[in-house]
């Protein structure tokens, strides 16, 4: 009897606390979404957004001219119609195939603007709101000096500063003043999460520090900042092409709708095709990402549910 006490004791601290997150949970919040028709929608019209920037010879051969650098000086300034469905710009490029072919430069800029900053937001959020002390004072000030800077007029001074402006190099300089809000938001979650029941046992365990994180903290508290972070996807589109428009953020060669609306700006009268077809994949866009977000923000809260 004794060996089979000794044993036990033995063998306890090996074992892990249940898990926080059911799959009750998980059945719940996806029961919310397939419900609401605004998440199929947004799905759907970011789905195939997604597909034209990964195939963009494939979509612009649709209709005209499948090479967006194919351009002819007779065919300046074309109203839409016949070969070119959105008419030409006025090199006689086509409308249409710079628009398909823009897609994929904004949206990597919004996409990868928005994973830097929220893997930067992570490490950061996670390590003040866990561990809290100096850490969590340190990190704190280091946010509220990047929040004292107003975002674009960040991103302009930076800018400035750089001589090449690829999609990557426009990407990274608002991650620099994207991430602020996004760490504050995890820290505020870890923070609510650390002194769980679960994590307390977790610990008593004798589990590391690094595994209580991954296992337990971070999924349970990354909800809210996903949402958000689909949110500031779009919010970055935007961005990306206001300072492209203001010629501070992609040069050509490069394509997107950002270049499209600024080279469209002074003719809008004469030809305001140019303008407007750029303009409504950007809007169509930014408003399938904020919908969506708002849509995970508030399925996650379960006050929402």
């Amino acid at each position: 009897m004794s060996e089979l006490v000794a044993a036990t004791e033995t063998a306890a601290p090996t074992a892990e606390p249940a898990e926080p997150v059911e799959h009750g949970a998980h059945r719940s919040v996806w029961r919310t979404l397939r419900r609401r028709p605004l998440f199929w929608i947004c799905s759907s019209v970011l789905g195939v957004l997604g597909l034209i920037a990964l195939f963009p010879s494939f979509f612009a051969g649709w209709f005209g001219q499948p090479d967006p650098r194919a351009c002819q000086l007779t065919d300046s300034a074309l109203r839409p119609g016949g070969e070119h469905v959105f008419g030409t710009d006025l090199q006689g490029c086509d409308v249409y195939a710079n628009v398909i072919f823009g897609t994929r430069n904004s949206l990597s800029v919004g996409l990868l603007c928005t994973g830097v900053a929220l893997a930067v937001s992570l490490v950061l959020g996670t390590l003040a709101g866990y561990r809290g002390g100096w850490a969590d004072r340190l990190i704190s000030r280091l946010t509220d000096v990047f929040l004292g800077f107003p975002f674009l007029l960040g991103a302009v001074v930076v800018l400035t500063s750089v001589g090449s402006r690829s999609t990557v190099t426009v990407a990274l300089v608002l991650a620099l003043f994207s991430w602020p809000t996004m760490a504050r938001l995890v820290r505020s979650s870890v923070r609510s999460v650390r002194s769980a029941d679960y994590v307390d046992a977790a610990r008593a365990m004798g589990l590391s520090d690094a595994r209580i994180i991954t296992r337990y903290v971070l999924p349970n508290s990354i909800g809210p900042v996903l949402a958000v972070a689909t949110i500031s996807v779009g919010a970055v589109i935007v961005s990306e092409s206001t300072l492209t428009f203001l010629g501070l953020g992609l040069r050509a060669p490069s394509i997107s709708w950002g270049l499209q609306l600024s080279s469209a700006q002074a003719y809008f009268q004469t030809a305001p095709h140019m303008l407007i077809f750029p303009s409504i994949f950007l809007t169509v866009t930014v408003l399938a990402m904020i919908t969506l977000g708002d849509i995970l923000r508030d399925t996650l809260d379960p006050k929402g549910r």
